[in-house]
């Protein structure tokens, strides 16, 4: 049967097709579920007036982090933090699809529908899932702190789709600065985000009031995204592809050694900085380096990947992206929160703060990986075009989806 599917998927494959891009976003996509596995962590007890409030003898499931206990492991962030790699082949594959609208003379206003459709109609459905399972927990006995932390979970993953739907909408612009400028179109967004950490971390960071930061939101991710047009524009080869990788890295050392930017590059519970909400300049000179490196890596992919036991996964993953995305934080709620009722779990419930429970966590991720394919088998389908649904189910769907977000906004 295996090997059904993969002549199957290999025989589906037009003849043209980018299996290197393909593959770069596949192994993006992957970091997602790993990274936040590994540094998920739950411990178990409650606040006092949680106890109170939720009239539950189970223990309550709070988040934790194995980066605030062991800093050692902040270089492995390094490496699970493909986002600049994802939005680079976004922008590129972006590019490409307004390309061919505009060339069958399709507006840009339908073309933008259709890509935020297929973004948004995932989202909707894991938040109108969400939206009845809280009060079934809470109905089960889970405690209030238990129900925000899924809450926080099942959110964190979330902003991503926000984003990358805004930097979407820019394709047109960014395809057009980068026939004019090439890659150098993205400098002026790095440089914009250098002003403001500048500003927020320098000489008068005290005058400089916290939501400046906030500037850094979309250029800080549409960097990538526009080194992504300029290479599907063929603005951006080899020698550019050198100098983001060499220059990046410089970047990033200096900073790192230099100007005091957190190892780490996803938030840590209690430090003062965090490079990842919004992204800091250190984002982004690991982002230019992942671009550089995917792109001078693209041809020794793709002959990698054209051995079709090894593209079959990577076509599976990307059509399964968003509800990899939506629901994997979910996979590992459904493993940890009916393990409340038996006390702390090693690797799964118990406080993450030494490399036995790192060793103990790492034992959970395949059982974490097979419950998000079991539950992909059932909500992939939230991914394709809701045509078979009834006017009233959307409906009821979309209610849902915004009880959840105001809940949510309550809660968070």
């Amino acid at each position: 049967m295996l090997t059904e599917l993969i002549r199957a998927v290999e025989a589906r494959t037009p003849a043209g097709r980018d299996r290197a891009v393909d593959g770069l976003r596949a192994l993006a996509l992957l970091s997602v579920p790993a990274g936040h596995w590994l540094v998920g962590g739950f411990t178990l007890g409650a606040t006092g007036g949680e106890a109170a409030g939720s009239g539950s003898a189970l223990p309550a499931l709070h988040n934790a982090s194995p980066l605030a206990a062991l800093e050692y492991l902040a270089p492995a962030s390094w490496l699970f933090q493909l986002l600049g790699i994802f939005f680079l082949v976004g922008g590129y594959s972006s590019a490409l699809s307004w390309r061919r609208a505009a060339g069958r003379g399709e507006s840009a206003a339908h073309w933008l529908r259709a890509r935020l459709a297929r973004l948004g109609r995932p989202v909707v459905g894991v938040t109108a899932v969400w939206a009845v399972l809280l009060p079934l927990l809470s109905l089960a006995g889970a405690p209030d702190a238990t129900l925000r932390t899924a809450v926080v979970l099942v959110v964190q993953p979330l902003w991503f789709v926000g984003v990358y739907a805004a930097v979407t909408a820019l394709t047109p612009l960014c395809l057009r600065a980068a026939g004019r400028l090439g890659a150098w179109s993205a400098l002026p967004l790095l440089l914009s985000v250098a002003v403001v950490d500048f500003l927020r971390y320098g000489p008068y960071a005290q005058a400089v009031p916290s939501w400046l930061a906030l500037l850094n939101l979309l250029p800080g991710w549409l960097f990538a995204y526009q080194l992504g047009t300029a290479w599907a524009a063929g603005r951006l080869g080899r020698p550019a592809a050198r100098l983001l990788l060499a220059g990046g890295a410089a970047l990033f050392a200096v900073l790192l050694l230099f100007f005091d930017y957190p190892a780490s590059m996803v938030g840590v519970p209690g430090a003062d900085r965090t490079n990842s909400h919004p992204p800091s300049l250190l984002v982004l000179a690991l982002a230019a380096a992942q671009s550089g490196a995917a792109i001078l890596l693209r041809k020794r992919l793709g002959r990698v990947l054209a051995r079709p036991a090894l593209w079959a996964p990577v076509v599976v993953i990307n059509l399964a992206a968003m509800t990899i995305l939506c629901w994997h934080q979910t996979a590992m709620l459904a493993t940890a929160v009916p393990s409340t009722l038996f006390g702390p779990v090693a690797g799964l419930t118990t406080a993450p703060d030494s490399a036995a429970w790192l060793a103990a966590r790492i034992s959970w991720l395949p059982l974490f990986a097979v419950v998000l394919l079991a539950l992909g088998s059932v909500t992939r389908r939230f991914e394709a075009p809701w045509t078979g649904a009834s006017r009233p189910l959307r409906a009821l769907a979309g209610a849902l989806a915004a009880s959840f977000a105001v809940y949510a906004f309550a809660v968070l």
